[in-house]
């Protein structure tokens, strides 16, 4: 059997890094196009625009909200009225799809510069397309990984602690997507199985989930820079991109999918659904009762949704969850990865069981 595992060219992480950002695009080329969240734009801009010392040609543009066809075309057109031979996407991980779409459009090199641990995006060949409105679309597999990954853990450390605790939420599901990957001998993002490097990865990260969330959410509350943010920015980012796109995703991912579906969650962020996804997925395959206690344990002890009503769905019908199950189970999706039969009416059924089993556990606290 042929393996595979993808990776970025270079990842830069640490407190200050963005100091190096013209150094680093300099490797790149000349001009480039920076897509820019507007919540981080007012702060950033000036280093942003230090970037451009040494003859690097900078324009600085306010990403649109969705990673859409609609803003992926109009920032292409953007590009290539500059003649851009460098894309930078610069914020969370909707604004860093779209930076990795507009280059892959254009043949340009590609940079990513994280300036939350909110998903394991940044690392990856991959955009996740949304509809204008923001319901998920598509997978867009990219030919090639970005140039250059910068997380500057000291802008990390600013952001809201919800962020970085989402960040966790998605990480979660890594370990337990590759795993089941690898026992059906499923194909990672490549289409192929992924190397034991890949799995050993995706174990590495929930451990250090397990062992330093808690402590990592202290310091980002805050707002300082420890050896344990360090490692949580690093699971997030570097263990659980390299661990999902090279180890496979599963259940957790395509029922946040399905979830996308329902108006009601949109207000709430990726890594938080994707936790609910998680916790049905261990429903969903049976896990061992201590594993689930230790999956919930860990989510209740960082912050992160253990019922249906934390991510808006307190009043939702059996008929609209099993719409989000079947979006779950459509063709193609991610959750056909698992070593077991799965349909819609049992994935309703593991959503519910994990909603019941988090309500159990909080009336107990």
């Amino acid at each position: 059997m042929i393996t595979t595992a993808i990776f970025p060219a270079r990842y830069v992480q640490g407190e200050g890094a963005l100091e190096s950002l013209g150094e680093e695009l300099g490797r790149l080329g000349g001009t480039a196009l920076a897509v820019v969240d507007p919540f981080v734009l007012p702060d950033l801009k000036g280093r942003i625009a230090d970037a451009a010392a040494g003859g690097l040609t900078v324009d600085i543009q306010a990403f649109g909200g969705e990673c859409s066809d609609e803003e992926i075309d109009r920032l292409t057109a953007i590009a290539r009225t500059g003649k851009a031979d460098v894309v930078v996407g610069i914020g969370g991980g909707k604004a860093l799809d779209t930076a990795k779409a507009v280059a892959h459009a254009l043949g340009a090199r590609c940079a990513v510069v994280p300036t939350l641990a909110s998903t394991d995006a940044p690392c990856s060949a991959l955009s996740v397309i949304y509809t204008a409105e923001g319901a998920f679309k598509r997978y867009l597999v990219l030919p090639r990984n970005p140039d250059l990954v910068l997380v500057d853990t000291g802008v990390v450390a600013h952001a809201p602690v919800r962020f970085l605790v989402a960040g966790m939420g998605d990480a979660l599901s890594t370990w337990f997507e590759a795993e089941d990957c690898r026992v059906k001998r499923g194909g990672n993002m490549t289409g192929r199985m992924g190397p034991m490097t890949a799995f050993g990865l995706a174990r590495l990260c929930y451990d250090t989930l397990l062992e330093y969330g808690v402590l990592a959410r202290g310091a980002c509350e805050q707002k300082v820079v420890t050896p344990a943010l360090e490692r949580i920015v690093e699971a997030n980012t570097l263990l659980s991109g390299l661990g999902f796109e090279s180890g496979g995703l599963a259940a957790a991912h395509a029922i946040h999918n399905g979830l996308t579906a329902l108006e009601e969650t949109h207000r709430y962020w990726h890594g938080e659904k994707v936790a609910i996804g998680t916790l049905a997925m261990l429903m969903l395959t049976g896990r061992p009762a201590a594993v689930i206690d230790e999956v919930y344990g860990f989510c209740e002890s960082i912050g992160l949704p253990t019922t249906l009503a934390d991510i808006g769905l307190g009043a939702v019908t059996d008929d609209r969850l099993l719409l989000a199950a079947e979006r779950a189970c459509a063709e193609g999706e991610t959750i056909h990865n698992e070593p077991y039969e799965v349909t819609p009416h049992r994935v309703l059924a593991a959503l519910k069981a994990a909603d019941a089993e988090g309500r159990r556990r909080k009336a107990l606290r």
